[in-house]
């Protein structure tokens, strides 16, 4: 028996004679072919066909996308089953729920993309490096040190984070000067106690040191 176009009070008709003596479009247990006939129906039946209504209701307690088999019914006319494939198609097409995922899927890939990047360039990003900036005041011995020879020994100090800068003379009475110069270090490289020491090791020359200031740069 062809059943025709389920859009039709005829093809309902037809369907609700065949169900009459069938519990299923095919065989003896739900299949993909009583999905294809559910889904060109499209539309709850209603009473005024109650075989079909009963196979709606029974077909649809189902999980559809489980029953075995292809979703293609012989009883269907071939229009019928072209539209019901086209439908199918059509719905497969447009995958809604599938679309979410790969948006979701792309959302989290280009985050993972950018947070990499990110994470790139900071780790090629120079750390910060920790700066000083001092005045120290040396004092000499008396009015005949030679000041010039002072200054001399005291740029003779190298460290690694140490970098003098301009000095001069400073009067503090009765003719006699102190030596005051500035200087930056890099406060992990350079030990602010080990410089003075260094800077008083110059017994012949220097009497003391003071720190004029110190300011973090």
């Amino acid at each position: 028996m062809a059943v025709g176009d389920l859009k039709t009070d005829k093809g309902v008709k037809d369907l609700n004679s065949y169900l009459a003596d069938h519990s299923y479009i095919e065989g003896w247990q739900p299949t993909q072919a009583d999905v294809a006939v559910l889904e060109a129906l499209g539309k709850t039946p209603t009473s005024s066909n109650p075989h079909v209504l009963r196979w709606y209701n029974h077909i649809k307690s189902y999980d559809l996308k489980v029953l075995p088999g292809e979703k293609k019914a012989s009883i269907l006319s071939s229009s019928s089953n072209v539209s019901n494939t086209t439908t199918a198609k059509n719905e497969d097409d447009v995958d809604l729920f599938g679309s979410d995922d790969e948006e979701d899927a792309e959302a989290v890939r280009i985050r993972e993309e950018r947070l990499k990047a990110y994470a790139e360039k900071k780790s090629k990003k120079p750390a910060l490096i920790a700066k000083s900036s001092l005045v120290l005041d040396v004092k000499p011995w008396g009015d005949d040190t030679d000041m010039k020879a002072m200054e001399d020994a005291v740029r003779s100090i190298q460290m690694d984070g140490l970098v003098w800068g301009a000095s001069k003379l400073v009067a503090v009475g009765y003719g006699i000067h102190k030596f005051r110069i500035m200087c930056v270090i890099e406060d992990d490289k350079v030990s602010v106690d080990l410089l003075v020491e260094q800077i008083e090791s110059f017994e012949d020359l220097v009497q003391s040191v003071d720190i004029e200031s110190f300011n973090k740069i």
